[in-house]
């Protein structure tokens, strides 16, 4: 198993519209709204790091994403 965290900056009135889109993802298993750096941190829970970065990539592709950052770490 491998956890991600990924923190996400969007365009300013698209909050609402990633916060729905991303919560619901295949692998999310929190999403936070934050103040600071960034606008959001997600948690992800995938059985590879392949499956997480095609998380991350959807997460990327997202309307109203504008950058993200993601920190792995796995189970030992």
């Amino acid at each position: 198993m491998v956890i991600g965290v990924t923190m996400i900056n969007v365009q300013p009135g698209k909050e609402k519209d990633v916060y729905l889109a991303v919560k619901d993802m295949k692998n999310v298993r929190e999403i936070y709204h934050v103040f600071g750096e960034f606008d959001f941190v997600v948690i992800i829970q995938a059985d590879s790091l392949s499956e997480l970065n095609r998380t991350v990539d959807d997460i990327r592709s997202t309307e109203g994403v504008t950058r993200t950052q993601t920190v792995v770490g796995a189970e030992i």
